[in-house]
């Protein structure tokens, strides 16, 4: 049984991670959802995760792109329809109907792809189809959301009814309008509309001659808006048939509440299917973000992490434009316990902190940036120790709450534990406070607990020396400069270089020989040797480097051609995806156009509505929804392809120009031909070739055998016979 503390939680960060896991989600359900991860009690469970965040990754890349499932929330609709004779609005059962067509939909794309995503298509396999949903609802409610006139006999001849009393009020007022018009009664305005009636803008001083209700009148009081006496008649009708029509819509609506309330499970599961897409969709889309992968799970006791990056300064470091250094850690059964020692600021706590939530992730779902060759196993428990945690609640000092934490780790320590503490034994007497760290370490060991601790205390790093499982780590430090290098080296204690540090901040020679004096020679002498070693090693690391830049270089050239090839297959596919966009654009304003002439010739507004929300609902079923900074990004892409490719037509354009106005002086210094009765000629810009019967003055007559021409003769050029 997996078990992980709110503490471990608390300590590695991990709510950030689900933060920004959570701010990739399209829903608010999806949201509640990110943020409530936690890592999985069971094996099974937290492999097939894993695997639909990888499969959903791999659809980034693949050309079978999951589909939209993005919804609006209907937990307000699916509390209503669980309520016995309750009904639900219009504007509910359209977003039943957009939700239910969403998952089926992707359902059906999932088993259509199961070879590409087997674990999506099983978890979409365990929601029943139910298109009866979908057909009942348009049955009734159309693509606006407006109740149907066909949705039941009594609500045709209801709004036919309407229409014919609507089409009596605007004759009668027509009639009305022209009358008291004619007599200039009205206003320039003529007529508006009150409390959703027409009424005529009659002058004040002619209110009384004009025969209707007065339903208001202008602010200054010169206009009164009066319903005419005609209209009166039919308007009171209007009332009528729109009461009914109410009432009508209420029992449809009952009635079709009736209908879905049997499915109301399978509605629910719908949404809940939906919302762990759209977490899934969202681990992706962070995964992508951090160069997140699936590393191998393994049964053996072995956690290999190369090249690992923690992931929240790596995205921090990212939008600053700075270096994020990655670890390379192992433990395993014969290097169970690590103890990275060394000075301060020099990465050891990032180091513990990146193992810790990196396997924190793994083991809650979330796909983790290290090298696809690194490998772990599941741990039952992962405690941490890490941080100055005084407790002002419960009076207790750092240390004494650090003992407390430590009773803690002993209680439940065990073979399949990962433990991470950082700074072990701080908070007290530097003697007795080692002294205990080091019982704790070797009680630690003893249990064959896996773990990994930063110290400055030299008995932990002999105590590591000394077992057999143990092993001594540094974070290298440049022996000059003394700057951090950010790079873990296993297998050699590193030196804290308390004093080399001091003096490099200016601390005086003779104050620190005096420091020196007041401590045992051996402490002196074992830190001084393991700054020698570190140094060493820190000069063997720079001929390493230096080796390897000189390789590097040797095979630069070879790389040179390959490179100059990929970016030109990389501008090759950009600008085939600006023809693609703009074909696509070209394909739209055509349809639109044939949309247009549609209209054009019969007026039918319905059908040039639903024709074009068709033609939106099908580029958009094509889109994907980019965040703010995604979008950014590709507008910066594509602005920058778009002048690539204006810069290579104007080249082109220009050479083609350079090479028409060098034809056209060559054009011009040829010797002129002194044309005569006979010669075969043509057009200077043309294509045909007759044969001139006469010449008068400047103008010839050319004989193309179906027809003559009279033509300028500095129009014609001279033909050479065939």
């Amino acid at each position: 049984m997996i078990s992980i503390t709110e503490k471990t939680l608390q300590d590695l960060e991990f709510k950030t991670v689900l933060e920004t896991i959570a701010s990739r989600c399209n829903t608010d359900i999806g949201e509640e959802k990110a943020l409530a991860i936690t890592p999985f009690k069971n094996k099974e469970e937290l492999l097939i995760n894993l695997k639909q965040t990888s499969e959903y990754l791999s659809s980034f890349s693949n050309n079978n792109a999951i589909p939209n499932h993005g919804f609006e929330n209907i937990n307000y609709e699916l509390k209503f329809l669980a309520i016995e004779d309750s009904f639900l609005e219009v504007g509910s059962f359209k977003k039943i109907a957009n939700l239910s067509e969403t998952a089926i939909t992707l359902i059906q794309f999932l088993k259509k792809f199961e070879d590409y995503y087997p674990n999506l298509y099983q978890k979409a396999s365990q929601i029943d189809i139910v298109k009866l949903i979908i057909q009942r609802i348009d049955e009734v409610v159309d693509k606006f959301g407006i109740i149907k006139d066909n949705a039941s006999p009594d609500l045709i001849d209801i709004r036919r009814n309407i229409n014919l009393v609507r089409g009596k009020i605007n004759q009668s007022f027509g009639m009305a309008l022209s009358q008291y018009n004619s007599l200039g009664y009205l206003d320039d305005i003529k007529e508006t509309v009150v409390e959703n009636r027409r009424v005529l803008a009659v002058l004040a001083m002619y209110r009384r001659k004009v025969k209707g209700s007065i339903l208001g009148s202008s602010k200054t009081g010169s206009i009164a808006y009066i319903e005419p006496e005609a209209a009166q008649r039919y308007s009171r009708e209007l009332n009528n048939l729109e009461y009914e029509e109410r009432e009508e819509i209420m029992r449809i609506l009952k009635r079709l509440t009736n209908e879905i309330r049997p499915f109301t499970e399978t509605i629910a599961a719908y949404q809940d299917f939906l919302s762990d897409i759209d977490v899934i969709a969202a681990k992706a889309k962070y995964a992508n973000k951090i160069n997140g992968i699936l590393p191998n799970i393994i049964e053996e006791k072995r956690m290999f992490f190369r090249e690992a990056y923690h992931p929240i300064l790596y995205l921090n470091n990212k939008e600053k434009k700075a270096i994020t250094y990655p670890q390379t850690i192992e433990l395993h059964n014969e290097s169970r316990i690590i103890v990275i020692s060394g000075p301060n600021a020099g990465g050891k706590t990032i180091s513990l902190k990146t193992v810790g939530l990196l396997q924190l992730m793994l083991q809650s779902g979330i796909l983790i940036p290290v090298h696809e060759r690194s490998e772990t196993f599941l741990f039952d428990r992962i405690l941490t120790d890490i941080g100055d945690n005084q407790s002002i609640e419960n009076h207790l000092s750092t240390y004494s709450y650090r003992l407390k934490n430590m009773n803690y780790f002993l209680k439940k320590c065990n073979a399949k534990t990962l433990f991470l503490i950082d700074e072990f034994g701080t908070g007290s007497d530097p003697e007795l406070g080692g002294a205990l760290a080091e019982t704790f370490l070797e009680e630690f060991y003893a249990r064959e607990a896996f773990g990994i601790i930063t110290t400055h205390y030299s008995n932990l790093k002999i105590l590591a020396n000394e077992l057999p499982f143990a092993t001594n780590a540094n974070m290298m430090f440049d022996e000059k400069s003394l700057e951090p290098m950010y790079k873990l080296i296993l297998g050699q204690a590193g030196s804290s270089f308390t004093f080399e540090v001091a003096q490099k901040n200016g601390i005086p020679y003779g104050l620190i020989n005096r420091a020196k004096k007041k401590i045992e020679g051996g402490k002196v002498r074992f830190d001084k040797t393991i700054a020698t070693l570190q140094k060493e090693r820190s000069k063997l690391e720079k001929t390493s480097l230096t080796l390897k830049e000189e390789e590097a270089k040797a095979r630069e050239e070879s790389k040179k051609m390959e490179t100059i090839n990929a970016k030109i297959q990389d501008k090759l596919e950009r600008y085939q995806e600006l023809y693609d966009a703009n074909q696509r654009l070209i394909y739209i304003g055509q349809k639109i156009d044939d949309i247009s002439d549609s209209y054009f010739n019969n007026k039918d507004k319905k059908t040039l509505i639903g024709e074009f929300l068709k033609m939106v609902e099908i580029e958009n079923s094509k889109r994907r929804k980019l965040s703010a900074k995604e979008k950014k990004v590709k507008e910066v892409i594509q602005k920058k392809v778009e002048e690539e490719v204006k810069v290579k037509v104007e080249e082109i354009r220009t050479v083609k120009k350079e090479k028409k106005i060098k034809a056209k002086i060559e054009e011009e210094n040829k010797p002129k031909v002194i044309l005569k009765v006979g010669d075969r000629v043509r057009m200077k810009d043309g294509k045909a070739i007759g044969t001139i019967d006469a010449i008068e003055k400047s103008k010839a007559t050319v004989n193309y055998g179906i027809f003559t021409s009279k033509v300028s003769l500095e129009q014609l050029e001279y033909v050479q016979p065939v």
